[in-house]
């Protein structure tokens, strides 16, 4: 089994098209391997799995087995192990679910998520590094070094889920453009900074401010000195929350390279995007901010649904802000062996944007029935919980764990991909993971 689906992952890897016409022996639409086969019978598919499907009937019509959807490529960037690159201009890699498994996310297994170019490694020095807070809101322009950040203001630490409002898109059908994410954009390490409130009271907030827009020191993908590769920003009820850092350490070292050294933006539970990296400049606004990918369709979602493939009016669309409740089976790894007879333990992550994680279930047959797990409180707000239970399997054959949290307000993950939209965003369907019993 374990040769068998190894082989299938590189098939799929390198065109799944073809891989449906060798599997199933026929012409199918184009999907993505985390996606919807069209007409796939149970025979074939319990012959290239090498097991029966015990809860088959349960099974959502054309689902793509999980244990055909996973991949095991991995990439390597300084300081970061096991990531999968998305793409190379800018850097992209996302987070095998099984390597974000510790409570608090290691540094090397951090996400990286790039709109542009960083600035060069070599160039960058924090004993001349300094931030400028400015802004038509801005009541008295100030800049500080890192230094006079940390001897002006109080420094705090929180662990801070930071996800990317595409994390999931690979699973829309059609196709969204952008990085194609699966599940491993996401993280929740511990930030050390000071206070984005305090320092912006600092400098003296108008009666007029309404948001707040950062500028790094990231150049456009194009290497264009007079392009932007990205400057967004939060609603000043957003910048003023606690857990809103300008910060300079995680987990008690340097921030990574590749995640913003040597100083950054962390607004914890929005979309990634709104975390400002290489953080040179935050503007006090009397407008929304009006910089690059603020603009729909970035980061943005159809104010109503629509139908799969709709173009959607920019005036129709809305920015995302927190982010929607998830979960993520962290252990054990999806296309495991395991013992029939055995209990086996299941455990991972839970959060919801702004919100708190009331309750997750684990299912082992398609969603049909539902187990609650026990669920830990987060050690602050706007961090992930951890939640963990056992589970058994009536007989031996092929199994899917899947996982769905409830937040605060009563909602729950649905079961299959949410509604589309033209970019693919706040994919917060049910995550599952493959295994084997015997």
């Amino acid at each position: 089994m374990r040769r068998q689906t190894k082989g299938l992952h590189a098939l799929y890897a390198k065109d799944p098209v073809d891989a449906d016409r060798k599997l199933w022996g026929r012409q199918v639409d184009p999907v993505s391997r985390r996606g919807f086969l069209t007409g796939s019978s149970l025979l074939a598919m319990s012959a290239v799995l090498g097991a029966s499907i015990p809860f088959a009937r349960f099974m959502p019509g054309g689902l793509i087995p999980a244990a055909l959807a996973q991949s095991d490529e991995a990439f390597e960037i300084e300081g970061k192990e096991g990531l999968r690159v998305l793409n190379d201009r800018p850097i992209n890699a996302e987070t095998p679910a099984h390597l974000l498994d510790d409570d608090i996310t290691p540094a090397r297994y951090m996400f990286v998520r790039n709109n542009g170019l960083p600035p060069e490694r070599a160039e960058i020095d924090p004993a001349t590094w300094t931030l400028e807070i400015t802004g038509e809101s801005c009541q008295n322009p100030t800049t500080f070094t890192i230094a006079e950040l940390k001897e002006r203001f109080s420094e705090h630490t929180y662990q801070l889920q930071v996800e990317c409002g595409g994390n999931g898109r690979s699973e829309y059908v059609p196709a969204a453009s952008g990085n194609q994410w699966t599940t491993g954009a996401v993280a929740c390490p511990t930030f050390t900074g000071v206070r984005l409130r305090d320092v912006l009271e600092a400098c003296g907030i108008a009666d007029d401010a309404v948001y707040i827009g950062y500028y790094g020191a990231d150049r456009h993908a194009s290497g264009a000195a007079d392009k932007e590769a990205i400057s967004r920003g939060v609603p000043m009820e957003k910048a003023l929350e606690d857990e809103s850092l300008i910060a300079w350490a995680m987990n008690g070292e340097d921030i990574p390279y590749q995640n913003g050294y040597p100083l950054r933006l962390v607004c914890g539970g929005w979309p990634g995007s709104v975390s400002g990296k290489w953080l040179k400049q935050i503007a006090v606004r009397n407008q929304k901010h009006d910089g690059a990918k603020m603009a729909p369709p970035s980061y943005s979602v159809p104010a109503n649904p629509v139908a799969p493939g709709t173009e959607v009016a920019k005036e129709d669309f809305v920015t995302i802000q927190s982010m929607p409740v998830k979960s993520l089976i962290t252990y054990p790894r999806s296309g495991i062996e395991h013992a029939q007879g055995q209990p086996m333990e299941v455990r991972g992550h839970a959060w919801a944007g702004d919100l708190s994680v009331s309750e997750v279930h684990t299912s082992i047959d398609f969603g049909a029935t539902w187990q609650k797990a026990s669920l830990n409180d987060a050690p602050n707000r706007l961090a992930w919980q951890r939640f963990t239970t056992q589970v058994e399997f009536p007989e031996p054959g092929y199994y899917e764990v899947w996982a769905r949290a409830v937040d605060e307000n009563g909602q729950s993950q649905p079961m299959v991909v949410p509604g589309w939209n033209p970019k693919g965003y706040l994919n917060n369907a049910c995550h599952r993971i493959a295994v084997q019993v015997g």
